[in-house]
């Protein structure tokens, strides 16, 4: 880092002393939490307030540089070593105390003991670490993952395997483009992940098990909520989420696209429903949380809609060697390791490290603004801001709903009327509650008979024209397909990639 970079201002990563403070710790505790962090300067002879440079006595530059260093080495355990440097500024003497990120973590201040004199830096300041920072920091340290360390207490059988085996190769199966090509997970590939261990010759449960099956000896809950207006202060709607992974993500998938603006564009004689922040989007940022959270930390995942942003926070401050810029250029610090491994394998996740930059292009591509990257330090907030206005095209939208009670025939059942116009169009809505008695009911069109419409104005079409149709997942578009089925509505043509879906009647002509 450059001196000129350096008299920049204080930041996570540069403080400035005036002086050597008579009392060591007052920056040694700093050096703490440079090592335990992204690494940092300490910069002696400059006033933080104001910026200027006083400089250190040249009678007293190199006195002031071993003192520092033998404070740093002397304090902290395990042992810090600083790169001490002093640099010229308009005639005046600084040094630079620069700490470089550790690997043997965590950190602390000798003597106050490791509970007492761990510190962390928290947007541009240091802090006393809390226990399950301290814990981060141990399995930091040790080179481990916390979800491959085996789970005391959690006891297991060959049938709780065998179910855990296939409800992995079910999703799977769901989220595959071609499910025959899905290999079934067995005992030997949880071994690999680190989802089980081998300990006495016997097989043990990791945390990431106890993750995977939902299990409460290892804390995985998604809170949701709207919120009236742009903070906490009103709550409109809550719903708390527990279960398996597969669970969370499409329960609090669902929650959001229930509680966001929805509109139609008609290209011709088709419509198609847009939301106006985009679902791959949502689904990404939810699966990231839960794949990459802390789960030492026992907090929450967070899901908060307010009027103007879609907000998710992730429990936990980023993995060592992560930052929020190197994570919107693609690079990828896994934590959880048989997470990401499992999440893969079930179509989660495409690419490590890719997920951030589809989800980044994908709000661009709607017209939103670049989605907002917060914190890092103990918790990772993601805003993604709306437009403030139902969706508009130029190819024409219907007034956009929120979708808070939609059922499966398309009518919305709990809608609050923000915006009920004369003819009783509505035109918003923010609560799960139920309508008032003399609320609108919004009758839309149904996922069925849109693809029906379909069928009837087309030889046939593929899963992606009904993805296009209805605007959700393949694996939503696959349901509501394989329901058309087996009602007799509809047939399926062909195999694999050249799958096509025509109208049963249709079908029954062709073949008279």
């Amino acid at each position: 880092m450059s001196i000129e970079t350096l008299l920049n201002g204080e930041s996570k990563n540069v403080e400035y002393k005036l002086t050597p403070p008579s009392r060591s710790i007052n920056y040694t505790k700093t050096a703490v939490a440079f090592a335990n962090g992204q690494g940092g300067c300490l910069v002696f002879g400059v006033e933080d307030q104001t910026l200027r440079v006083v400089g250190i006595a040249e009678d007293k530059v190199f006195t002031v540089m071993d003192s520092i260093s033998d404070a740093i080495v002397n304090s902290c355990e395990p042992m810090i070593i600083p790169d001490i440097t002093m640099h010229d500024v308009n005639g005046k003497t600084v040094i630079v105390a620069e700490i470089a990120p550790g690997l043997q973590r965590p950190y602390h201040i000798k003597s106050l003991g490791q509970e007492q004199g761990t510190f962390v830096r928290v947007a541009g300041t240091t802090r006393q670490a809390d226990q399950p920072t301290i814990r981060e920091l141990t399995i930091e340290g040790s080179s481990r993952s916390f979800d491959q360390v085996q789970c005391l207490g959690l006891s297991i059988t060959e049938e709780d395997i065998e179910t855990l085996c296939a409800n992995l190769t079910k999703t799977a199966k769901d989220n595959a483009e071609d499910p025959a090509k899905v290999k079934t997970v067995t005992e030997k590939q949880l071994l690999q992940w680190g989802v089980l261990a081998e300990q006495d010759g016997r097989l043990v449960t990791t945390n990431a098990y106890a993750i995977l099956t939902g299990n409460e000896a290892v804390r995985s809950v998604v809170q949701c909520g709207v919120f009236k207006g742009t903070t906490k202060a009103v709550f409109v709607d809550r719903r708390e989420f527990v279960g398996t992974p597969q669970e969370l993500i499409e329960e609090s998938y669902q929650y959001v696209l229930r509680n966001i603006h929805m509109g139609a564009r008609f290209k011709g004689v088709y419509r198609q429903d847009v939301y106006e922040i985009p679902p791959d989007a949502v689904r990404e940022l939810i699966v990231n949380a839960i794949v990459h959270r802390s789960y030492i930390d026992h907090s929450s995942i967070q899901i908060a809609i307010y009027d103007d942003r879609l907000e998710i926070t992730s429990p936990g401050r980023l993995p060592m060697g992560q930052t929020i810029e190197r994570m919107k250029r693609g690079y990828s610090k896994i934590r959880n390791e048989a997470l990401a491994s499992a999440f893969e394998y079930m179509g989660y996740i495409e690419h490590w490290g890719s997920g951030i930059l589809r989800v980044m292009q994908e709000v661009r591509d709607a017209g939103l603004p670049e989605p907002e990257f917060l914190g890092g330090d103990t918790d990772l907030r993601i805003n993604i801001y709306r437009n403030g206005s139902e969706t508009v095209s130029d190819d024409g939208i219907v007034t956009g709903l929120r979708r808070d009670s939609l059922s499966d025939d398309g009518i919305v059942t709990g809608l609050r009327r923000d915006s009920l116009s004369d003819d009783g169009i509505v035109e918003g809505a923010t609560s799960k509650t139920s309508a008032a008695p003399n609320a609108a009911i919004a009758v839309v069109p149904s996922q069925k008979e849109r693809i029906l419409d379909a069928l009837r104005k087309n030889a046939s079409i593929s899963i992606s024209d009904a993805i296009r149709i209805l605007g959700v997942q393949e694996r939503q578009a696959q349901r509501i397909l394989k329901s058309l089925i087996e009602e007799g509505s509809a047939v399926k043509i062909g195999a694999a990639r050249a799958t096509r879906y025509a109208e049963a009647k249709k079908r029954t002509e062709l073949h008279e």
